[in-house]
């Protein structure tokens, strides 16, 4: 029998804690509150396997791109090579066209699911459903993660993500330079998405719209604003907010995590040992 649940009345990182301590085998299915996408992670005895987002099974080229471990140039050649869009198939021509070694790939996928689940640990409600002993397909190249870790990193995160929502309370307002920005940016190290960023500052751009056209989540667009606020490159504009329609797979929190009273967290302990 499944489990099913609300976000709003037990948070991610504390059913990632259940799973882990029952040890549990199964597919975990979040639906956003806001309209911010899905996802779906499959656990192995308590452990993290596989994530996708927006309820798709991404490809492994796709989590190579994402994570920046490849270019469009190189995907088109490994496919070529592999024949087969399994990823299986992707991992074996990606190591013998020498692009990426078998450690480089292990490596990427773990990368990828453990951002995929930082990002979902933002979402403060969706509809939850835990499946007991369903699996992804047995073509995906699964990297068991211990949940231990990710549960306290994802802790610190949530805690950080709450910090950048007070500094930077509205994303509907443009970024504008700070008068001496020329000469900050001869003498500062810029990251590559902190230069993607200042590619689409102008009066127009909200700090939404350019997340929205970057694929860059809520978490990472106050993050990197935040970065280049501190170091003097930008403030905030003037313009009028102008409300922009939020894009599927982008998530938006409420400002604070609600609190899980003991009872509750009782019950969903009882359900997952049960499953």
């Amino acid at each position: 029998m499944a489990l099913k649940g609300n976000l709003r009345d037990v948070g991610l990182n504390q059913l990632l804690n259940l799973i882990h301590l029952a040890r549990k085998t199964g597919a975990l299915s979040v639906q956003n509150d806001n309209g911010g996408g899905n996802a779906r992670l499959y656990f192995r005895e308590g452990k993290l396997i596989y994530a996708a987002l927006d309820g798709q099974e991404t490809r492994l080229t796709d989590m190579m791109v994402k994570i920046g471990k490849l270019n469009p140039d190189q995907v088109a050649a490994i496919r070529q090579r592999a024949q087969v869009d399994t990823d299986k198939a992707l991992g074996l021509a990606m190591i013998q066209t020498g692009i990426l070694t078998q450690a480089d790939i292990v490596q990427g996928v773990k990368n990828y699911l453990l951002e995929t689940v930082y990002q979902l640990l933002t979402w403060a409600g969706g509809v939850f459903i835990f499946e007991p002993n369903h699996a992804p397909a047995e073509e995906r190249i699964t990297v068991p993660i211990n949940l231990d870790h990710l549960i306290i990193e994802g802790g610190r995160r949530v805690r950080e993500f709450e910090k950048l929502r007070e500094e930077l309370p509205d994303l509907d307002v443009p970024l504008k330079f700070t008068e001496r920005q020329d000469a900050n940016l001869r003498n500062i190290n810029l990251s590559v998405d902190q230069w993607k960023i200042i590619s689409f500052i102008n009066s127009r751009n909200t700090i939404r719209q350019i997340a929205s056209y970057l694929k860059v989540d809520e978490f990472q667009i106050r993050r990197i604003v935040n970065g280049l606020q501190q170091a003097g490159l930008v403030e905030l504009g003037t313009t009028p907010r102008v409300p922009v329609p939020v894009t599927v797979g982008t998530a938006y929190p409420s400002p604070s995590a609600p609190n899980v009273g003991r009872g509750v967290l009782l019950r969903v302990m009882d359900r997952l040992r049960g499953l």
